[in-house]
């Protein structure tokens, strides 16, 4: 950061936004949105920060790549009502979407590897001739019934049609695709990129395009770990600098 901000009882806003690569207007506008405390005003208005604001911006960034930015700003918000319960409960709830997100990608891995090369069944859903029709079947996966058509459109999932209806019918092959795509998504892969996969998939009567991906998400999981860690540790160093003052 070049300049040592802790060694200055008080800074302006210039001061913040040059350390940190940020505009002086941001600097207002995270003060405005609680996520630093509040700045001293001059007799003139001017802003006074101190190193108790450096390092709220500092936490605030580090929070960001485990936690992304509303949670972050949420976070700083809590701390800085005094509400320090509510900012561990929000970081608790991003751990647990963390973890869910991880056990996501274990099934994907063991759907995956309970598909053969010429397997078409989805797992325990539908087997032999049964067919699920594109209401159930979304209710089933907490998706709405244009969800599915919009993944059709992208060529995602091909469901048959009933000759006598017209209506959308999905069989075990299909009902497998919409899985593992639904899984996916909820791994960050867009639609432009899932539907190569399952087209390979279905070509090459393999699982192997999906490995790249899968390794990507494993990735992207461990990096946002990693990255809470740091989060939280500064976050610790920061509620403890504010325990003297009181919130």
């Amino acid at each position: 950061m070049g300049r040592n901000l802790q060694s200055d009882k008080r800074l302006r806003p210039v001061d913040l936004a040059r350390a940190y690569g940020l505009s002086t207007q941001a600097v207002r506008n995270y003060e405005e949105a609680g996520i630093l405390p509040p700045a001293d005003r001059s007799p003139h208005g001017y802003r006074a920060y101190t190193p108790l604001h450096v390092m709220a911006l500092s936490t605030f960034r580090a929070l960001l790549p485990g936690h992304g930015h509303r949670t972050s700003a949420d976070v700083l918000r809590a701390v800085h009502k005094g509400a320090v319960e509510e900012a561990l409960r929000l970081i608790d709830e991003s751990h647990a979407q963390l973890l869910d997100d991880r056990r996501t990608m274990e099934t994907v891995e063991l759907a995956l590897r309970d598909l053969g090369p010429t397997a078409t069944a989805g797992p325990a859903w539908v087997s032999g001739s049964e067919v699920m029709f594109i209401g159930p079947l979304a209710a089933r996966l907490g998706l709405r019934p244009a969800t599915l058509r919009s993944w059709e459109r992208f060529g995602l999932v091909r469901p048959a049609r009933d000759p006598r209806t017209g209506y959308r019918i999905y069989d075990s092959a299909a009902v497998r695709d919409v899985r593992l795509a639904h899984q996916l998504r909820r791994g960050g892969h867009p639609l432009a990129g899932i539907a190569p996969l399952l087209d390979q998939v279905r070509a090459a009567g393999g699982l192997e395009p999906l490995e790249a991906a899968l390794g990507d998400w494993r990735d992207r999981l461990s990096g946002r770990g990693r990255a809470m860690l740091a989060g939280a540790a500064e976050l610790d160093a920061y509620l403890r600098r504010r325990a003297p003052e009181g919130p």
